[in-house]
């Protein structure tokens, strides 16, 4: 029931009722200072589309609300699509997405802003976060951008920018320092090793007390074997903190390779002086057999195999043993036997080398062998005559360290020597 309410003589028409005062909306106790519930509550994830579908009025269906509506106002493709241009979910990052991407663009834009200390100051302490997590590679590329942030055009005329110019260049400094001696840490981890010692050398011109980079020179100079280097590097070290326990460590693997080096060096020099004696014990017993040899200019590969004294290659009284090789030039076939001792006979080796597999026909039963003279003629091999016997007097040499013996059919001998000594010219 409406209650009257009797109002005074002198009230003042201009102002409200209490009624009216009761009836005033209050603001919305949830909504931010300088928003509206509207401005709120139509902030949406995805943009909508300009154009809606028009409501005639009639519809009893209630409208989306606008989050939801924006999602439903996209395929998922164009979702995805969305989703992959916002840098948090993005999975793309081939040069053409990342190229026209504004959201990327204002990202990379704040890693710029401020003074060249403080940009610089930023892609340190990223570098440093990578480098907690063992990503050398990435730690790298951040210290490296630092140290380009500190070589770029300071700007002056930035509005408010206010700078002490003794402060700035010690905050540089400082960076600066940090930025090479920590990419020394991420080079080296890498095994970029001479890049290392760059960095060091760089920290060391500006810090020439700092530890860190006498102690990474170092380990990089190790690493690379120059030893003199790595224990002068280590040794300034030490001089600056005789205390460090790192670098007295450093130091004594550098002192193990250098004995280690100095073992193999020794080695080597006896092995070279023990092969100098072998060689000349060799060519003394060559020439006291009258043997003689000679070397082309393109020898063949025969690893370990050449003219030996055995057992004993330093004794006089050794035997000479020989690599030899049976050719069959009628059949382009061969032989070949690793070691021929000096007193052994033809004949004691074709005893288990024939018959040959290959002589189907049987004609290697009963053979004859020659090998070539100095002159270019032949020589016969008897098969009860020491090796010895043949290679000594002069007549034929050992080329290459292989004594070449042909072995032909006995009733082919001579129509195969009349076609040797037509080839040289000889008939």
């Amino acid at each position: 029931m409406l209650r009257v309410e009797e109002l005074p003589h002198d009230y003042d028409h201009s102002q409200p009722s209490s009624a009216a005062l009761s009836t005033t909306k209050e603001p919305h106790p949830s909504t931010p200072q300088g928003l509206s519930p509207t401005a709120i509550s139509q902030s949406t994830p995805f943009p909508l589309p300009n154009t809606a579908p028009a409501s005639n009025g009639t519809t009893t269906t209630p409208s989306l609300p606008p989050q939801m509506a924006s999602v439903r106002a996209h395929s998922v493709d164009e979702i995805v699509d969305l989703m992959n241009r916002t840098p948090l979910f993005m999975t793309d990052l081939s040069p053409e997405a990342l190229a026209e991407n504004p959201e990327l663009d204002a990202i990379r834009a704040l890693q710029y802003e401020g003074t060249r200390a403080e940009v610089a100051q930023g892609f340190r302490e990223s570098g440093n976060e990578c480098a907690k997590g063992k990503m050398w590679k990435d730690g790298k590329e951040f210290y490296t951008k630092g140290l380009a942030a500190l070589r770029a055009e300071r700007n002056e005329e930035e509005p408010g920018l206010v700078l002490d110019e003794e402060e700035e260049r010690e905050k540089e400094s400082e960076i600066e320092v940090a930025c090479y001696i920590n990419r020394a840490l991420c080079n080296l981890e890498l095994k970029n090793y001479r890049q290392t010692t760059l960095d060091c050398a760089h920290t060391l011109q500006l810090n020439s007390k700092n530890i860190k980079a006498h102690y990474r020179s170092a380990q990089a100079l190790l690493s690379l074997s120059r030893l003199d280097e790595a224990l002068d590097a280590c040794t300034r070290g030490l001089i600056l903190d005789p205390t460090n326990a790192p670098l007295k460590v450093l130091l004594t693997k550098i002192t193990a390779a250098e004995n280690l080096l100095d073992e193999k060096e020794r080695k080597r020099q006896e092995r070279n002086m023990l092969k100098k004696r072998e060689e000349g014990m060799l060519k003394a017993a060559l020439m006291a057999r009258r043997i003689r040899v000679r070397t082309t200019t393109q020898p063949p590969e025969m690893e370990d195999t050449a003219i030996k004294l055995v057992p004993d290659p330093l004794s006089p009284t050794s035997t000479l043993v020989f690599p030899v090789v049976f050719l069959y030039p009628l059949h382009l076939q061969s032989d070949f036997i690793k070691a021929f001792g000096e007193e052994q006979t033809l004949g004691g080796h074709l005893e288990y080398l024939l018959p040959l597999p290959w002589d189907e026909k049987g004609e290697y039963k009963d053979v004859e062998a020659y090998m070539e003279t100095i002159a270019g003629g032949l020589v016969k091999v008897g098969k009860k005559i020491p090796l010895l016997k043949v290679l000594s007097g002069g007549k034929v040499e050992v080329v290459d360290e292989i004594v070449r013996i042909s072995v032909v059919p006995k009733a082919k001998a001579a129509p195969w020597i009349d076609e040797v000594k037509r080839r040289k010219g000889k008939a």
